[in-house]
This record gives structure tokens, sequence and C-alpha cells, in this order.
């Protein structure tokens, strides 16, 4: 099903991406990224010694703060932190510098929907220039339910508004770690989930499609993040797929 989109992309299309690091002086990583006119800045400090309350001697800890454009944090933007930390703490490899704290400063630039994604990108670019060791790449992307029930990819903050129901899903740049079985008649398929977290009510059949949807898409936003970071990644993340 055809969908018409007030910026003339097709359901699957993505807006243009753009990605620069080490764009603050005095953090240890940084990075921005841009899909459209969302944009987002990340921040990296550390490793840098624990607290008493994230001490921790047998694995590092990771700690999100969450700045809006203007106004106070509120109870999304704490969604939000509890998201990006629990996603990062999954792609991080915690264990080389235990009982220490890094911490991951998210500044949003402009919010034209997708937000969330965008700051995950973000993050991981900003990661990688810090040089924090990783399991493996993210990259991550909003899948949007309309009420006609088609998909469709990186809304616009006025899609946003008006859909059904979306689905924020991070893919790992490795071998696929989960298999799951798509409820059709359809051949099984295996995707490597890192999050999912879904808004509104949909389906298990527009879930997978949603899945299948992100899936596809994440190749091009996982080579763009490559691209840009290429001189910063070690062998095994440039070769991963």
């Amino acid at each position: 099903m055809e969908v018409d989109r007030e910026d003339g992309r097709t359901a699957t299309m993505l807006r243009p991406l753009a990605c620069s690091r080490s764009v603050l002086n005095r953090a240890h990583g940084s990075a921005s990224w841009s899909q459209g006119d969302t944009k987002v800045l990340a921040a990296v400090f550390g490793p840098k010694a624990g607290t008493k309350k994230t001490e921790n001697p047998e694995k590092a800890s990771i700690e999100v703060i969450w700045k809006p454009k203007t106004g106070q944090i509120g109870k999304l933007e704490r969604e939000y932190e509890m998201i990006l930390k629990r996603t990062l703490q999954s792609i991080c490899i915690l264990t080389i510098n235990p009982n220490t704290t890094t911490s991951v400063i998210i500044q949003v630039v402009n919010d034209d929907g997708a937000l969330l994604p965008c700051a995950i990108n973000a993050a991981c670019a900003a990661l990688v220039d810090a040089g924090i060791s990783l399991k493996h790449l993210a990259v991550a992307i909003c899948c949007c339910l309309a009420e006609t029930g088609c998909v469709i990819l990186d809304p616009t903050k006025q899609e946003e508004q008006k859909m059904k129901a979306f689905v924020y899903l991070v893919f790992p740049n490795s071998v696929l770690s989960v298999q799951v079985s798509v409820p059709t008649n359809a051949e099984p398929m295996e995707h490597g989930i890192i999050t999912s977290v879904t808004h509104g009510a949909m389906s298990v059949e527009d879930y997978f499609y949603c899945l299948k949807s992100g899936r596809a898409a994440t190749a091009k936003l996982s080579n763009f993040l490559r691209s840009r970071l290429q001189n910063r990644l070690p062998s095994d993340l440039l070769a991963d797929t």
C-alpha cells in the first residue's frame, strides 16, 4: 500500500543523513547526527572513577543525561534516558574498565521526528569517537503504522502525530542473534534486535512487518555510519555486516 508523504518520499525512504564527529573540544568523544531537520549532539566523558552509587568491581556503568532543546526534562525525556542507557549498556564492553562510569550527554538541537533513534545513532558515533570498546555498532530507526495500515520509516514530527502506532528499533551491525518466526505463511526470518520499544496498538503482523522494513532500511544507516567513522573503527567492527 502506497502513502503520500508531504516531503515526496516513499514509505520506506529515509531523510538525508549527516554525521560529524569530534565536534566538541572538551568531551572525550562527540558527534552530531541529523536526519532531515532532526539534529542531536552527543558528548562522551569518561571512563572516570565510579562513585559509591555506581561502584561495581566487575564492570563499568553507563550514565545518560538528556538535555532538551528548551525547558525542563520531563517524563518522556526520562524514558528516553532509560532506553538509551539500556541500549548503550548492551553494546559496550563493560568488563574492560570495571568500577568506572562513562557519561553520555544528549543535547537536542532540533526535533522534527524520530528523535530517539537520532539520539541513539549520535551516541553510538560519539562512543566510537571516544575510543570506548564496543561489541558492535548499532543503528536505530523509527517505523510508524498509519491508520490505513501502511508502514512508513523515519517520520517527520507532523507524520508522527498522525500515526496510529510506532516502534523504535535498534539493530546491531553484527551476526544476527535473535531468531523470530513470522506468524504468516512467510519463511522464518532472523532479526538481531538490541532494542524494541512500541507506542500505541499494533497487531503482531504489523509489528513483524515493521521489523522487516526497519531491518532492510538499516543497511543504508549502517553503511553511512561506518563510512563516517572509518578511521576510528577497529577492523572487526568495520567488517561487521
